[in-house]
Formats: structure tokens, sequence, C-alpha cells
């Protein structure tokens, strides 16, 4: 019986790690969304007409930093369950969003400033905006060093939820919060702020429609790959339980 057993295993394994034919779907469909994305950022969005071509950075950096405050807040609602269930898929969500929302937001990051450098004659300011976004990154950075840091997985588990409900915070200020501070620079695209950017500029009709189709796109990434995260994870727990399977029919 034991010997069956071992020799089901393999062939379970295999079976679990076979890509499930709705994320090769989603997958392909995303990519085929990035692809139309950039022609619509590129080509089909006009030229803005002060500060021209690098304004069409805005589309992906915008898109990007929404898709990174929604892997946040699903971080949060994760955390918020977990707490309440206990149970370890809560905790891959949550582990999983944090990983894709923190490469998300450095494509924010990253872009901002090459965007900054045209229209404010230099990359980086300490603007309160900017400032905030870094602080934000650096806390859910935080967040994977401090469950790299802790051994005992329930635990893990638990300070991870706790930490993910608590650094939301950091995403309410960037998000929302700096739009009351006149002092800031940074131009608000969607809505309105308190204060007057510099580098503010007007959407024209087929702008409108190349940043929401970028939103949409980046809504798709942003589920694209957290499932391919989540399925890693998943991946990752079945190869412990079968080591220890493996190592409990050898002893």
């Amino acid at each position: 019986m034991a010997a069956t057993t071992t020799a089901q295993a393999p062939a379970d394994a295999q079976r679990a790690a076979s890509r499930p034919v709705g994320l090769t779907i989603l997958t392909v469909f995303t990519a085929l969304m990035l692809l139309v994305a950039t022609y619509m950022a590129f080509i089909y969005a006009p030229t803005e007409r002060t500060m021209g071509a690098v304004q069409r950075i805005f589309y992906f950096h915008v898109g990007a930093a929404w898709a990174g405050a929604l892997a946040f807040l699903v971080t949060a609602i994760a955390g918020v369950v977990y707490l309440i269930t206990g149970k370890r898929s809560w905790d891959i969500v949550g582990h999983s969003s944090v990983e894709v929302g923190l490469a998300l937001v450095t494509i924010t990051l990253t872009s901002g400033p090459i965007w900054a450098q045209f229209a404010w004659g230099k990359p980086w300011t300490w603007d309160p905006k900017l400032t905030s976004a870094a602080v934000m990154w650096l806390s859910y950075a935080a967040y994977l060093m401090l469950r790299q840091g802790l051994d005992d997985p329930a635990r893990r588990a638990r300070f991870g939820a706790v930490y993910g409900i608590v650094a939301f915070a950091s995403v309410i200020m960037t998000y929302f919060g700096v739009r009351f501070i006149e002092a800031t620079i940074h131009p608000v695209v969607v809505g309105s702020s308190a204060g007057t950017g510099e580098g503010d500029f007007g959407l024209a009709t087929r702008m409108v429609h190349a940043m929401v189709f970028s939103f949409i796109t980046f809504t798709f990434v942003y589920a694209t790959l957290l499932w391919h995260r989540i399925r890693l994870e998943r991946l990752s727990d079945r190869v412990a339980r079968l080591k220890a399977h493996f190592f409990s029919q050898s002893g």
C-alpha cells in the first residue's frame, strides 16, 4: 500500500503542476490587452501640446499605480479574512498580492522620474506625493522582510495579516491624503486636488479612452500575475507536503 502511495505521488504532483486552462486563456488575453494599451498610448491618443510625447508615460504610470493600490487593498482584505478564519489560502492571497503590488508600484516609481525630468527639470523631488509613495513602497517591502524573518508558519501568517492591514494606511495617504495638501507639485490626472501641480495637463477624449483602457489592462495584469503567484505558492506547499510524506515513509 505504501509503495502504491509513493508511486502515485509523482503523478499527483504532475497533475497539480499542469497549468489551468483558465489561467492560460487569461494570460494570453492580458498580453493582447497590453498590446492594445500600448497602441492606444503611443498611436491612438493625441500628443499633448505642452509636454509632447513624454506625457504618454502617464498611461502606464497611472495604470500601474491603480493596480498597485488594488493589490494592497486585496492584501488588507485577505488579512482581515485570515484573522477571522485562520485559513492558509487567505494568507497565500495576501502574501502573493503584496509581491505583485510591489512590482506594479515599482513601475510607477521608475516611470515617474522619466516624466519628471522633462516636466520639472529633475527626476525626483521630496514632494509629499512622491515621498508618501516611496514610504508606501518601503512599507510593503518591509512586509516581505518580516515574513522572511519568521520561521513559524502560523506566526508568520498572523503577523503578515496584521501588518498588511496596518500598512494600508500608507496607501490611503498616498492616493487620497496628499490630495488635500496644497504644497504638492505632483499633477492630479484623475479627480481634483487642493493645490496646483507643475506639469498639469488636460485630457482630450482620446486620452481619456487610452487612460481608461490602461486602468482596465493593468487590472487584468494584476489579476493574471496574482493567479500565477498564488498557484506557485500552492505548488510550493504541495512540494513541502510531498517531502514530508517521503521522509515519513523512509523513516
